[in-house]
């Protein structure tokens, strides 16, 4: 997994960070995958510990619209 985020590092492009459930994760962007990268005491220069992978806008809209719903 530290190899896949090192790669994701260099030639993907951080999209920026959001909240879930008290952490921190991160979004990237790589062609038409969007990363969610979860890093040990949620700092991008430690250790990532999960990842998640869409294809496609629609499905990384679709996915954040259903997370957005289950928070309320």
């Amino acid at each position: 997994m530290e190899k896949q985020v090192s790669y994701l590092k260099k030639k993907g492009i951080a999209l920026g960070t959001r909240l879930k459930g008290g952490r921190k994760i991160h979004i990237y962007m790589l062609s038409d995958l969007f990363i969610e990268v979860s890093y040990k005491n949620d700092n991008a220069d430690e250790a990532p510990e999960k990842l998640n992978m869409l294809r496609g806008l629609n499905n990384l809209n679709e996915y954040l619209e259903k997370e957005f719903r289950t928070t309320f």
